[in-house]
């Protein structure tokens, strides 16, 4: 196969998009090839999808020359992460493979808004234990900040900025932000995640210039209307990708049990070496140094009980 290479029928590529069947393949030239798998399509990753967005892969043209605009995926490189599609309990686990929503990011960005819908700091403690347990950076994303008028939000998020997690607040509505979010993303893989009605689309759009299917939030429920149901990556003008991507309950957290969701709220590990048991859960145990920093204050109340619901819930294999 290394031999083919030099060959003008075969290039190298990242999987950008999917239309039905197909893969939109972008080489490094800035070319983009629609492209197919076949069966035998050679993945370095068993047992999950075959190819998906932010793979690299090697293609074989079906045409030879500069214009050729189709090709077939021959190979898929091992990927260094991935969002897992949450599978649904109903169906066989152990016939299913899993289903990459996005491979290969460097930066997780989960964008919230400031109201409507409102802050949710449950959903955001769920999307920083997901990006601890994969070692993925961080950036936090408010939105709707001009509607922050007492400026309760910045209150609410002075936990996690004192946690060391890095906060952008934007307002797509007076461009503010903006310029400070195209700093942070520059020359990294980036998927952006988080519930319809937060503008994560419109702030894409401002972003890349490339305009997203976007939804206003439902005066109904107050909720966000879905958008996304693929993800979609799309290049910045000064380097690097952002993706976007579904919301985190269509993230698979498989990989985080009772037994060790504690060391994914990175302030327990400050003070959990001096717990009475070495296996504490920090739920009900005696002589336990996280409870008593979540009553000496030192420890958020409000992330304590983030955690709590979390390790209630991973008995419903969440």
């Amino acid at each position: 196969m290394k031999e083919k290479k030099t060959n003008e029928l075969y290039c190298t590529g990242r999987v950008t998009g999917t239309s039905g069947a197909a893969y939109m393949v972008t080489t490094p030239e800035g070319r983009v090839l629609r492209c197919r798998t076949f069966p035998g399509t050679q993945s370095a990753n068993p047992d999950s999808s075959l190819a998906a967005v932010g793979d690299e892969v090697e293609v074989q043209l079906t045409l030879s020359g500069t214009e050729a605009l189709e090709g077939i995926i021959m190979q898929v490189q091992p990927r260094k992460s991935a969002l897992i599609r949450r599978r649904d309990p109903r169906r066989n686990r152990s016939r299913e493979k899993q289903q990459v929503i996005a491979a290969n990011i460097e930066l997780l960005v989960p964008v919230v808004s400031a109201y409507e819908p409102p802050l949710s700091t449950r959903l955001i403690d769920r999307y920083l234990v997901f990006a601890e347990s994969e070692q993925l950076p961080v950036l936090l994303v408010v939105n709707k900040m001009d509607l922050d008028r007492d400026a309760g939000v910045l209150r609410m998020m002075e936990v996690y900025q004192a946690l060391g997690y890095p906060v952008c607040y934007v307002s797509v509505y007076d461009k503010t932000g903006i310029g400070e979010l195209v700093e942070a993303l520059e020359g990294r893989i980036s998927a952006f995640s988080g519930h319809s009605g937060v503008g994560k689309s419109t702030i894409i759009n401002l972003l890349t210039g490339v305009r997203l299917k976007t939804s206003r939030t439902s005066w109904k429920s107050g909720k966000g209307v879905h958008t996304t149901s693929n993800a979609t990556m799309l290049p910045l003008p000064g380097g690097g990708y952002v993706i976007d991507t579904p919301g985190i309950r269509e993230f698979s957290l498989a990989d985080i049990t009772r037994s060790n969701l504690r060391f994914y709220f990175r302030e327990f590990l400050k003070v959990m070496q001096e717990c009475a048991f070495t296996s504490c859960s920090h739920t009900v145990e005696p002589d336990c140094a996280v409870r008593r920093a979540v009553e000496e204050g030192s420890i958020d109340a409000g992330r304590y009980e983030s955690y709590l619901a979390l390790f209630d819930a991973l008995d419903d294999g969440i």
